[in-house]
């Protein structure tokens, strides 16, 4: 069973798999179908699965009263991993949206890794205040 301290390294080691896919991305058609997942689609759903993974670890840090460092870390690091790759899959991407390059979920990865971001830096500065609300 994973525990929660290894999810970043996992998540990581998936992510550098989505990188190795997107590298045959210009070997695909320009327009292909609305179901077909193709490597710029699975890019970024990784991309946006750990930035995802990053802010909800992180709106849960903020939200709870025990031990919030170890969350706010973990934020911290998927959240940014999040906001990378989506920043890489939206550079990469050949066409604009509805071809298949995974442009439109890049842009919501990157969104949701900022807000992880943000979750995971609040949530650290609670925990180094002892938890006092503002």
């Amino acid at each position: 069973m994973i525990r929660w301290n290894q999810m970043p390294i996992l998540l990581a080691a998936v992510a550098l798999a989505a990188l190795a896919l997107t590298a045959h991305a210009a070997a695909e058609p320009r327009a292909v179908g609305g179901t077909t997942l193709t490597s710029g689609r699975t890019a970024s759903l990784v991309a946006g699965v750990a930035a995802l993974a990053g802010a909800f670890i992180g709106g849960r840090a903020l939200a709870r009263a025990g031990d919030r460092r170890r969350g706010a870390i973990a934020a911290l690091v998927l959240g940014p991993i999040g906001l990378i790759l989506g920043g890489l899959v939206v550079a990469t991407a050949n066409g604009g949206l509805g071809t298949g390059n995974g442009l439109g979920g890049g842009v919501v990865a990157m969104a949701v890794g900022l807000i992880g971001v943000t979750l995971g830096g609040l949530a650290l500065a609670r925990s180094r205040r002892g938890g006092r609300p503002a």
